[in-house]
């Protein structure tokens, strides 16, 4: 199955892999205190964070699960973030994750919700699963919202990397 949606485009947004070149736009988002406020165990360094976050999206390229994808503006042709499709374990059960994390300046615009709907679509599209999940950190209110518009559910609770948080499901 290919759970990359490279060169996939919303009515915003162009969902393209993420390249090394994009590690400066991307630092940015890690070295936003406000980015990292819900979550805990992330590495201190700014760039240590970063250059982590690319190693696994490369590492799931490579071995075929799924990855986040760089979010492009369509009309400026600025990087605003990243989203897609993840295979996980969590909880001794592989899921289809949607994953969405943009720069603070792109927040409250819709994007998030834009890209998580191209998501869904984009999986129910394909038959990439029976149903989608996102991991959202028990006080994360925005991305919980981001999670409702894309008419997911908590569908339990549970802790995900020393973190609690809520598994909000949806059926396709």
């Amino acid at each position: 199955m290919d759970y990359l949606m490279d060169n996939i485009t919303s009515d915003r947004l162009l969902f393209r892999k993420l390249v090394p070149n994009d590690f400066e736009s991307w630092l940015s988002f890690h070295e936003d205190s406000s980015t990292s406020k819900y979550w805990s165990g992330l590495p201190q360094n700014p760039e240590q964070a970063c250059r982590e976050d690319f190693e696994r999206t490369f590492f799931r390229y490579r071995n075929n699960l799924g990855g986040k994808l760089a979010l492009i503006e369509k009309n400026t042709g600025i990087f605003i973030g990243l989203c897609g499709l993840l295979v996980l374990q969590i909880d001794d059960k592989q899921e289809l994750e949607i994953a969405y994390s943009l720069l603070p300046k792109f927040w409250k615009q819709g994007f998030a919700t834009e890209a998580a709907q191209k998501c869904k679509f984009y999986a129910t599209k394909h038959k990439l699963a029976e149903s989608l999940i996102s991991i959202i950190h028990i006080d994360n209110l925005p991305s919980q919202k981001v999670a409702l518009n894309n008419h997911m559910k908590i569908s339990s609770k549970t802790i995900y990397k020393g973190n609690s948080v809520y598994i909000f499901r949806v059926k396709i």
